[in-house]
């Protein structure tokens, strides 16, 4: 006889994370690889032991937000500033079955408006210690890309 799970996405983001005390909590470190023409790297850029270019490394805990990730990100570039700059945020991890990677799109923010994916936290995405991050920047006078894949037809 099989069993089955029926945990629903939804009761997953229900799930109360553990608050982190910074105070005592040693932060790790965030590899962030950003692009500013509104799309994700491809994948066989972070193959055979290497990663695109564009490195941010980010001190931080797994309850940060995206709004507070967003925020970082816009110190280092002051562009990403104008009000109506998408982040679009993507896991990218080891695929266990393949040698390579995968990716796994977790949410968006946008500069200067508050969003539904602004509280979500790293935790919550389960992202594991040693994934990537990498931000699709977007500036305000282009439109997002359509999220997900294109189908071919």
């Amino acid at each position: 006889m099989a069993v089955e799970s029926r945990v629903t996405q939804e009761e997953i983001k229900k799930e109360p994370e553990k608050p982190i005390d910074r105070e005592k909590t040693c932060p790790l470190l965030l590899r962030v690889f950003t692009t500013n023409n509104g799309r994700h790297h491809r994948m066989d850029e972070f193959s055979r032991g290497n990663v695109p270019s564009s490195e941010l490394q980010i001190y931080t805990w797994m309850d940060a937000t995206l709004k507070e990730l967003t925020s970082l990100v816009k110190e280092v570039y002051p562009d990403a500033r104008k009000k109506g700059t998408h982040f679009n945020f993507a896991t990218v991890y080891p695929d266990p079955k393949r040698s390579g990677y995968r990716v796994k799109e977790i949410g968006s923010t946008i500069s200067g408006r508050k969003g539904s994916d602004d509280p979500m936290t790293l935790q919550s995405q389960r992202f594991q210690i040693g994934d990537y991050l990498d931000i699709a920047i977007t500036p305000p006078n282009r439109a997002p890309p359509p999220s997900g894949r294109m189908r071919p037809y």
